[in-house]
């Protein structure tokens, strides 16, 4: 690759394991609801003695989204922090800092003095949020703008005239400001004769923006439900540009007929790495099996590369009764499935289930469309497996989590695309209306553990090998751990070692209690390997208490100290990235033996912990991106990604740590020339889609201390996705995606 140029905003928005950020409903744009570089909670340390509530913050209203985090977030005034950021009924929108809960800042969109309320939950006729509705969906997050989008309502008297209005917002995460061109209307129509006439309006007393926002291409979807099943309505997806919030496109699910919102109990529509987005529709017209365009209760694919157009469908068999009945499928959104989970036959999974309590496991590459009186064109179904389902399953290790209304929380195996029958395991407690939204958190894949929230306003953690096991609820210390008002369908979110709950009027932070002297763990940053370390490689470093604030290097030579923070390696300072209470990312100086070494933690010159690390000559980790995808730059300098492919023959950058000594060498924390260009002593190799890949160039990134660059020839290979791998001498790396045409 030409003068082997690496863009700064490329690897400055790439993240080191475990540095988490949660900036989309259920972790991902998968929905499986699984955070899997949680390195500080463990099946140990939570527990009624060494697990408790940190902080409450009041807020304005009730949390119906799931918090959001974004570490390292640089405040006008107030530094750089870990921010959790929550957004309420009310319209208030708030970021306190993740560690300790102090404010940050807090935006309204409320003006009573000028008549601009929220929507009170009179005027719907219908009590399903109550008192008030104003944000509802979970925003979504650009971490590259540093924009959150979300969606607020509001009621606007003036003058004696009454409007409802719905706005999409775009903030500044760092100050809660409006972007240019922000907020926007929300306006919509679309050709249909439902209403009678040949174009369906939207009107936005009748809708609330109930999933969560989701982010794709440059393009922020949002989607609506109803009030209640009261009148008129349609299940709309409205499109927007994220630069400009200009309207791109909209679809909706019942032109012909009505009905056929989007409730999905708030989870936000999943998408898979081609950008098709899947959702699942209430109650309402269907049409769609004898030509038309309706379609209620049903599992929608849009494909969303020239606006959105329906891709494919699943309709339940008894889709009539479901409807007479009140039983809507989309009562629940769904989780997609890693290929782990799937088969030759069937290697695209996804799973949902509705108010029916009948489990749907569907390829997605071939929905199953309707067909009269069973469902056996679909992968498999379950009937009756749970009681109905109101948010989304979870997956994690090979088994499918789901928590029905008035049911237990159940664990059910999945191999070769079969789940089983029956639960492994499940919670001995069983939960009442509306049942439990799970969320995993866990280091790869040990220490899993299941969190859930309950109505009697109750955190809940299992053992996710075995939900019989029970290692933690909120109620065991009620005096100290009391959560608090509970709000239907929430899911708490696990970042960096700590849980936050939205409830009725606070936040609520769960994490370790101090402890004397904290656990530490380290591993490769790339891949989160802890037998991946190799001299001169980036290491990642969670604990507790091991800075003093938040803060990340200026520039080359790295420092030693960040935050208050320092490391040594057998006693030598070791150049740090970042620091925060939770994380230290650093270098491991190049020279040290292949032998154990100590790392030791000190903050403001006091020890804070230490931990032995068994050091390799090589300990290749492979950077990765969004989920499963390798950090990659193309032959032109763009990203990698199933919209902007590498082409078979031309040259692809890939991007990783640990692939040992370099010559010529290079000082610990200094930055690698871009003149003479520092090679790695071990042979390097690649294959792509298990084929070889020649390599140009495998050495320090120019410009940068501890990044590798391994510069490769792309291999003949049909147009897909393919694993990427890097082998230093005979070691491997992790494996993350490349796009290839």
């Amino acid at each position: 690759m030409s003068a082997l140029r690496v863009f700064w905003v490329f690897l400055a928005a790439m993240p080191l394991a475990a540095q988490v950020n949660v900036l989309t409903y259920q972790y991902d744009a998968t929905r499986a609801g699984a955070n899997l570089s949680e390195s500080i909670l463990t099946t140990a340390n939570v527990n009624a003695a060494q697990f408790g509530k940190l902080f409450s913050q009041p807020v304005d209203g009730q949390v119906y989204a799931q918090p959001l985090y974004v570490p390292n977030v640089t405040i006008s005034g107030k530094g750089n922090h870990n921010v959790v950021y929550v957004v309420t009924e009310h319209d208030g929108v708030y970021a306190f800092d993740a560690d300790n809960g102090t404010p940050l800042w807090q935006v309204s969109f409320l003006n009573a003095a000028n008549g601009v309320t929220s929507m009170p939950a009179a005027d719907t006729g219908c009590d399903q949020i109550s008192p008030e509705i104003g944000i509802t969906g979970t925003p979504v997050i650009d971490p590259s703008s540093g924009t959150m989008y979300l969606v607020a309502m509001t009621k606007e008297t003036s003058g004696g005239s009454v409007n409802y209005v719905q706005r999409l917002h775009a903030l500044d995460i760092t100050s809660g400001a409006e972007r240019s061109g922000s907020p926007v209307v929300v306006q919509a129509t679309y050709p249909g004769t439902g209403e009678g006439g040949t174009v369906l309006t939207f009107n936005p007393k009748n809708y609330k923006q109930r999933p969560g926002l989701v982010l794709w291409n440059g393009v922020v979807y949002t989607s609506w439900s109803s009030h209640c099943d009261i009148g008129q309505y349609h299940g709309w997806v409205i499109g927007y540009n994220a630069q400009t919030l200009a309207q791109t496109t909209v679809f909706n699910a019942t032109p012909n007929g009505n009905e056929g919102s989007f409730w999905n109990g708030g989870a936000a529509p999943a998408l898979d790495s081609n950008g098709n987005m899947y959702l699942v529709t209430g109650n309402g017209h269907f049409d769609r099996a004898s030509g038309g365009a309706d379609l209620g209760e049903s599992y929608i694919k849009l494909a969303t590369g020239n606006g959105l157009s329906v891709a494919d469908y699943f309709t339940p068999f008894n889709y009539q009764t479901l409807d007479d009945g009140d039983v809507d499928t989309g009562s629940a959104g769904v989780a997609l499935l890693p290929d782990a989970a799937g088969s030759t036959a069937h290697p695209h999974l996804m799973v949902g289930a509705g108010k029916e309590g009948r489990i749907y496991l569907l390829d997605r590459d071939s929905l199953g469309g309707w067909q009269a009186g069973q469902d056996s064109q679909i992968v498999q179904e379950l009937p009756g497996a749970i009681g109905g389902l109101f948010g989304n399953p979870a997956y994690f290790n090979q088994t499918i989590y789901i928590c029905g209304s008035g049911d237990s929380l159940k664990a059910f195996p999945i191999s070769q695309a079969k789940m089983a029958a029956a639960p492994a395991t499940q919670s001995s407690a069983q939960f009442g209306f509306p049942g439990c939204v799970p969320t995993i958190s866990a280091n790869g894949s040990s220490n899993g553990i299941v969190w859930i929230l309950e109505t009697a306003g109750v955190l809940h953690a299992y053992d996710a090998t075995n939900l019989a096991k029970e290692i933690y609820k909120s109620s065991q210390n009620a005096s100290r751990d009391a959560l608090g008002g509970y709000v239907k369908f929430s899911v708490p979110t696990v970042a960096n070692g700590k849980v936050y709950a939205g409830t009725a009027s606070a936040l609520v932070a769960y994490g370790p209690l101090a402890p004397a002297v904290p656990a530490l763990t380290a591993y490769n940053a790339a891949s989160g390997d802890p037998t991946a370390i190799a001299p001169g490689s980036i290491v990642s470093l969670s604990g507790s208490g091991l800075a003093q604030s938040t803060a990340q290097a200026g520039g080359y030579p790295l420092p030693v100290t960040l935050g208050g923070a320092s490391v040594t390696v057998n006693g030598t300072a070791a150049p740090l990235y970042f620091a925060s209470p939770a994380q230290i990312n650093f270098q491991i100086p190049y020279g040290l033996p292949v032998a154990g070494a100590t790392v030791a933690v000190s903050v403001n010159g006091v020890a804070a912990g230490s931990l032995t690390i068994n050091v390799q000559a090589l300990g290749p980790g492979l950077f990765i991106t969004s989920p499963g995808r390798a950090a990659a730059l193309n032959q032109d300098y763009s990203v990698n990604s199933a919209t902007q492919p590498a082409t078979v023959g031309s040259v692809l950058a890939l991007f990783g740590t640990g692939l040992g000594e370099v010559t010529p060498a290079v000082a610990t924390g200094s930055a690698a020339s871009s003149t003479a260009l520092s090679r790695t002593a071990a042979t390097v190799t690649v294959s792509i889609g298990g084929v070889a890949a020649n390599v140009l160039f495998a050495g320090l990134a120019p410009g940068y201390a501890g990044l590798y660059q391994v510069d490769v020839v792309v291999p003949q290979l049909a147009t897909g996705d393919y694993p990427a791998q890097i082998m230093a001498g005979n070691t491997a790396s992790n494996t993350g995606l490349v796009s290839v045409r």
